[in-house]
């Protein structure tokens, strides 16, 4: 026998039964074989010491090896009389002989898989019986997959060629000058290749160098192609699979085929390649195709691996790599029930991001550091200092150990696993396989590699602050990683992998804010704080998806991330808004400059007073060049103010009625400081009326500065002009009626004419005499006679809330004069009454209120509060002049004061009125559409409750009921009732 064997490293017998039962099968084998020489020398195998010891320990540890041993008895015994080197190199030397000229796919696949199990096989035998040390296993099976590739590769060009699709450059050696090449990725490049690894592979194409003759396109050939490459090495028939083949290392595997044009990969490296992309490169090599073309593009990719000069932001973001990894500097103990000996704490990975991380760095300037090789990489970072020998020596050992080690998890039944059972009669079996008497033994030494490799890879960078998250967070590579997607879940995201998908997408530059390396960079330091935001929102996966939109709608990621990173509170608001205020998250996402002014001294404050709001949005629009600029300006100013004040009430550091006052305000600013130079405009082509002179009345919510986030603008112009003023006096005069009428509508579009900053507001003409009949302007004339003749009393209630907001002073006094004399107008009682109770059954009927949450229309409702304010307004005024206030609160105050109104009753409405206020202001800012408890996220009920001065969710819901109770019982017995009366007969 040729085969050494080294007895002290053969694996112990775990399972007694278990190696007597194989033992028996393969007796059974022997018995059914043919060849006679065979059959004896089967027979007498388990008796020779060494090779018997070594077999019962296969039989009583891997039931995957003892079915190979069965099938391949012939190939065992080439093995034992030549030795594992000649046999290895026989069974590849046979493979290409059978196959390199091979036409029929289904032929190839079945040798390949025969290959395949006759090299673990042997593979196996050198490993577990000390013949082969670990890089000579890994070689192997590397070798075997090149080879396997190799010939698939060569099947499919010449395939392709024989339809006519492809013109090879040398048919008889397709590969050559073909165009196409593989590269082989991670294990399979550094030749470092495990037991039962997937194979990961980059597929590129040169597209000026295939000569495609198909009907259809190259990139659909080499795509097709690919598909076959991995349906070759990947597919399980009877005979069972190649290898497992992965594609996702290409360029941004998302949103690219599975084979890329050079040129596409080019362009790809050179704008949007990351450095966990360098780290992978630096394994890469090619394995098949084209070998001209894959030396070219290789040292295309050497300046994007090995860069000659890093700035501090590269590296950071090198050493990143490492620290998303959530490591610890001793200290603690590491479980080895269920441990991953891969990604898990102070595992396989570790020690390859140690080596890679510090190539990285150090390769662009010393050569000697661009090997593939883990140990190799390891050995050549001490020799240059860059290490210490003692570190790289307990690194090298560990990584050794733990390659064994997960080579034995594989070989037990060719699975693809790096995780250690969790049932102590498994992990016993696990340590008897490794060779060790007793599972403590083998713990003990298993656990003490871990700490070594997790103390060394904590201490690499132990300056830096963590990425982790009190666990992994890593984005790197084509698929989610188990630890991190446990991680994610662990913070309340629902749909972790969702999560990690989007992220990676980030990094892959699916997005125009992360094309830049800088802006990568910057998301690498800022995603373990975001999510960590974002998950402590009541809807963290909602929360995100907000996120990814805003951020899919920057121009440019720098800027903000480097906002972010100066100032973290401002992403805890953004987090907060994005979770919260699903409305706001909107308006921010379409408005991401409105960041900029959260920055600003006093945003954390209450909004100032009109005065001063006038002269801000003054000084900003002195800047404005030009109409065009005056809307941009006005818009983002008010947008500013807005979003302003949503924060504000988010944050609950106004209440709702303050915000009503403030948002009325910045409403009442744009209308008084724009409507000028809407005039100004006007008057460039046309004039002006000469002693002509206008105002703008706010009615409703705007008018009871009482406005929320959506509110409309109704407003009315009223203007007067002296008799002789016929026309304007510019150089296309327009009749006086018809200037003002102009004018109107010009303010009108300039309110609600989107530019590039957005909307101001929507505006509502209809409460302007005689309604959507009546002329757009009223004289102010025609305002007085309409309301002296004409108004119905549903006009008088909506004038009882009309304020004059802009133009002329003079003018403003004579329209209040006309209102207050319309309204204090001494009034039939019983027709009030009739007619307010009326008007309110009608608005019942056409809205009704489908939950509690329509606070509007809602029976004790905000309608219900302001028709009984109106109502006592108009029945009193003549009496007490002084009940008159455009607000409802301070209507209600004055009815009071007056004596109308009942104290107790006064209390019923406000209390109601300013829960009601409270509620749809909260909601106006926060959400679009119908509030629903039941989907709502958890921090708007909070925000709900705080607003509303409240200590919990079902508090409030009680409140609301009680409120709604007792306003509805007020005005049934102030309006409803007694207006029932005036109708039922004597």
């Amino acid at each position: 026998m040729s085969f050494p064997l080294n007895q002290a490293l053969f694996p112990r017998v775990a399972d007694a039964n278990r190696a007597a039962i194989g033992l028996a099968r393969w007796h059974e084998a022997a018995d059914g074989v043919d060849d006679a020489g065979l059959a004896a020398f089967m027979r007498a195998l388990p008796r020779q010491p060494e090779i018997g010891e070594l077999l019962r320990g296969i039989f009583g540890n891997s039931p995957f090896l003892t079915l190979c041993l069965e099938n391949e008895p012939a190939f065992l015994r080439q093995i034992l009389d030549t030795g594992p080197d000649a046999a290895f190199d026989r069974l590849l030397a046979d493979l290409k002989a059978d196959f390199e000229r091979e036409t029929d796919i289904n032929r190839l696949m079945k040798g390949l898989r025969v290959a395949k199990r006759r090299g673990s096989l042997l593979a196996a035998l050198a490993d577990l019986g000390g013949a082969w040390r670990l890089d000579q296993v890994t070689e192997a099976l590397s070798r075997l997959a090149e080879t396997a590739i190799r010939l698939a590769v060569a099947l499919l060009l010449r395939r392709e060629a024989e339809r006519g699709t492809l013109e090879l450059a040398h048919p008889d050696d397709p590969e050559r000058d073909s165009g196409l090449i593989v590269l082989g990725m991670g294990k399979l490049g550094a030749l470092e290749l495990n037991y039962s690894s997937d194979i990961d592979l980059i597929v590129f194409y040169d597209h000026e160098k295939m000569v495609y003759t198909g009907r259809k396109s190259i990139q659909e050939c080499v795509i097709a192609l690919t598909k076959d490459l991995v349906r070759i090495l990947d597919e399980r028939t009877a005979d069972g699979y190649v290898f497992r083949t992965d594609l996702r290392l290409r360029p941004d595997p998302g949103s690219t085929p599975p084979a890329v044009a050079l040129v596409a990969a080019e362009a790809y490296y050179e704008g949007f390649g990351q450095n966990w992309e360098r780290a992978a490169m630096i394994k890469a090599r090619q394995v098949a195709g084209d070998a001209e073309s894959g030396a070219a593009f290789l040292k295309f990719l050497r300046p994007f691996i090995w860069r000659k000069s890093l700035d501090f932001a590269a590296i950071q973001d090198i050493h990143s790599i490492k620290r998303q990894i959530n490591a610890h500097k001793g200290g603690r103990s590491i479980a080895v029930a269920g441990h991953n000996v891969k990604l898990g704490r102070g595992g396989i990975r570790e020690i390859e991001f140690f080596a890679q991380t510090q190539q990285l760095i150090w390769g662009g300037r010393q050569p000697e550091m661009r090997v593939p090789g883990t140990i190799a990489a390891l050995e050549a970072l001490a020799a240059a200092g860059h290490v210490q020998p003692e570190a790289v020596a307990d690194m090298a050992r560990a990584y050794r150990y733990l390659r064994t080690l997960e080579h034995r998890l594989q070989m037990v039944d060719d699975k693809q696993t790096q995780t250690m059972p969790s049932n102590p009669e498994q992990l016993a079996e696990i340590a008897a396989f490794m060779g060790h008497d007793g599972l403590a033994p083998f713990a003990a030494e298993l656990t003490a590699h871990l700490q070594a490799v997790e103390s060394h890879y904590a201490g690499l960078f132990e300056d830096a602050p963590a990425l982790g998250a009190g666990g992994n967070l890593v984005f790197t590579g084509g698929e989610n990683d188990p630890e991190t997607v446990h991680t994610i879940t662990g913070m309340g995201f629902g749909n972790a992998d969702a999560v990690c998908s989007t992220i990676r997408g980030w990094h892959h530059g699916r997005v125009r804010a992360t094309r830049s390396t800088r802006a990568r960079e910057l998301l690498t330091e800022l995603t373990p704080a975001l999510l960590s935001a974002l998950a402590t929102t009541a809807a963290p996966d909602d929360a995100f998806m907000r996120f990814d939109e805003f951020l899919g709608r920057l121009p440019a990621g720098v800027p903000l991330f480097s906002l972010f990173h100066a100032n973290p509170s401002l992403l805890d608001l953004v987090a907060e808004i994005m979770g919260d205020a699903p409305l706001l998250a909107e308006h921010l996402a379409r408005h991401t400059t409105l960041l900029d002014s959260v920055l600003q001294a006093r945003f954390f404050e209450a909004l100032p007073p009109p005065a001063e709001l006038e002269a801000d949005l003054a000084k900003a629009l002195d800047q404005a060049d030009d109409f065009q600029q005056v809307l941009d300006v006005t818009r983002s100013w008010a947008n500013d103010r807005k979003f302003q004040v949503g924060v504000l009430t988010l944050r609950n550091v106004i209440e709702a009625t303050d915000a009503a006052r403030a948002l009325s305000d910045v409403a009442g600013t744009v209308l008084k400081l724009l409507s000028p130079r809407v005039e100004d405009e006007l008057a460039r082509a046309h004039g002006r009326v000469p002693g002509g002179a206008w105002v703008i009345l706010a009615m409703g919510k705007a008018g009871g500065r009482e406005m929320s986030a959506t509110s409309d603008l109704d407003l009315i112009l009223v203007y007067d002009a002296p008799p002789e003023a016929e026309e304007s006096d510019g150089g296309r005069p327009l009749a006086t009626a018809t200037w003002f009428a102009r004018l109107t509508q010009r303010m009108v579009n300039a309110l609600t004419a989107k530019t590039g900053e957005g909307t101001l507001y929507e505006v509502d003409m209809r409460l302007r005499p005689s309604g959507n009949s009546g002329p757009i302007a009223s004289s102010l004339e025609a305002f007085r006679r309409y309301q002296e003749e004409a108004a119905w009393t549903w006009e008088h209630m909506a004038l009882t809330r009309a304020r004059v907001v802009a133009g002329d002073a003079a003018l403003a006094e004579r329209v209040r004069a006309v209102i207050a004399e319309t309204l204090t107008r001494p009034r039939d009682a019983a027709r009030l009454v009739a007619d307010v109770a009326e008007m309110r059954e009608r608005m019942a009927r056409e809205h009704k209120a489908a939950s509690p949450w329509e606070v509007k229309h809602l029976r004790g409702g905000l309608v219900d509060i302001e028709f009984t304010a109106q109502y006592l307004q108009l029945a009193h005024a003549a009496a007490h002049p002084g009940i008159l206030e455009s607000n409802t609160a301070q209507a209600l105050e004055n009815a009071c004061a007056c004596g109308v109104l009942e104290r107790a009753d006064r209390d019923a409405l406000v209390e109601a009125l300013r829960l009601w206020t409270s509620i749809q202001t909260v909601l106006r800012q926060t959400i679009a559409g119908g509030f629903d408890e039941a989907t709502a996220p958890r921090g708007l009920k909070d925000v709900l409750v705080r607003t509303a001065g409240l200590t919990d969710f079902k508090t409030l819901t009680d409140r609301m009921e009680d409120c709604a109770t007792a306003a509805f019982e007020v005005f049934t017995r102030l309006v409803a009732e007694p207006a029932k009366t005036i109708k039922e007969p004597a």
